[in-house]
């Protein structure tokens, strides 16, 4: 059952690719009506993304569109545009994440529908946002992440600019969107109007700068590479084991004196190059060379249970395949599974954000292309007939 904190809205869903169907997605995991408007014959572009397959069925797809009914429109065709305004007439949210213009193009845009509906949220995800010189181009998540510095700050100092390994500016953009259309209902609950919502990729990258552009304000010096080095805390890094990789966060002075004691150091915090984190950062290749010693004594497991047992922070890397198959996964339900018409029983990543009273559920599995095309449009009040005529082109 829909136990969600978003029961009862609606949620007209434009969006392809990532950064647009992570939002709706997380939307109908807190509990909306998702329809998910999709091209016939094609859909989402990421439905023909792979390897990897399923049964045919694409994995980056599956990934990140739960919880959606599939509608298929051609928004090009009169037709098609009739049966989206009839969603988007009843919709409480309407997210896009076209390059702008699109949405005008296709007779939707923000000033049309708030005409017609005024109390719906708009919501546009973009690379440079609906607004300011740089609208118009086109961009990928990985374009962004070298535009907004990531890329510069991420790998070994002497080695080339590194991307992140997953879509960070996607995912953080369709967070921001989930954000904003969030606090847009809110605001609509005391106002009775929706508003639009303009989010773009490089524009949440930017906020994640946080202490690295704050310290360039401060210094006028950009930071540059330190590979998994902090800038400001040490020790605060990886270190190599006896059988993998581990890292640790000394972030305290407390923890640093705790941990002395744990690996049998105790005369490093009477050293003083060591005594302070300020002394520990002007020194912090004379400390990494002792630690790196100590560290390769012993497994990546040894050094965590010993670590953790006292309190410091530490952590094994692991790859993909050890952290989804653990059970403490499970144990917080953020491996579940739901059944796939084609698929099968899908296991799939879980919803983060726990709430006690409504909490979100994994209700739907992702959707087969047009799958609920006939019941939606019956829903908009479509009779059985202007179906049949719709499939002549507009739904087919």
């Amino acid at each position: 059952m829909n136990t969600g904190p978003l029961d009862g809205v609606l949620v007209a869903d434009f969006t392809r690719i990532l950064a647009g169907p992570f939002a709706t997605m997380k939307l109908g995991d807190l509990g909306a009506e998702v329809v998910k408007v999709e091209l016939p014959g094609t859909g989402d572009d990421t439905r023909a993304w792979g390897p990897p397959f399923v049964n045919g069925e694409s994995c980056y797809f599956l990934s990140v569109n739960r919880n959606k009914r599939s509608l298929t429109l051609d928004l090009k065709r009169p037709e098609g545009r009739e049966a989206a305004w009839r969603l988007v007439d009843r919709a409480d949210v309407v997210v896009s994440n076209f390059r702008p213009g699109t949405m005008e193009r296709l007779g939707l845009a923000w000033d049309e529908v708030h005409r017609r509906n005024p109390r719906a949220v708009y919501a546009l995800v973009s690379g440079y946002g609906d607004q300011g010189p740089e609208r118009d181009r086109p961009s990928y998540d990985v374009i962004v992440q070298g535009e907004c510095g990531l890329m510069d700050l991420t790998g070994q100092p002497d080695g080339p600019p590194t991307k992140a390994g997953i879509s960070v500016g996607d995912l953080v953009a369709g967070m921001n969107c989930v954000e904003g259309v969030l606090a847009a209902l809110l605001a609509r609950g005391r106002t009775g109007l929706g508003q639009k919502v303009d989010v773009a990729l490089l524009d949440g990258m930017l906020q994640l700068l946080t202490y690295q552009g704050q310290g360039y304000f401060a210094t006028g010096r950009s930071p540059v590479r330190m590979g998994n080095a902090h800038p400001s805390i040490v020790p605060y890094e990886t270190f190599k084991t006896s059988d993998g990789y581990i890292n640790l966060g000394v972030g305290s002075e407390s923890l640093w004196t705790a941990f002395c004691e744990r690996m049998h150091l105790a005369e490093l915090w009477e050293d003083p190059r060591f005594v302070r984190n300020a002394d520990r950062v002007a020194h912090r290749s004379e400390l990494r060379a002792i630690l790196a010693e100590r560290f390769a004594r012993q497994t990546s497991r040894f050094w965590s249970e010993l670590l953790s047992r006292a309190g410091i922070p530490c952590g094994v890397i692991r790859g993909v395949r050890d952290v989804l198959s653990d059970p403490a996964r499970r144990a917080r339900d953020m491996v579940v599974e739901v059944d796939h018409p084609v698929v099968g029983r899908l296991p799939m990543v879980g919803i983060p954000v726990k709430l006690s009273g409504t909490p979100g559920t994994v209700r739907r599995p992702p959707p087969r292309l047009g799958e609920h095309t006939e019941e939606v449009l019956g829903w908009l009040g479509y009779t059985a007939e202007e179906v049949v005529g719709l499939r002549a082109g507009a739904i087919a």
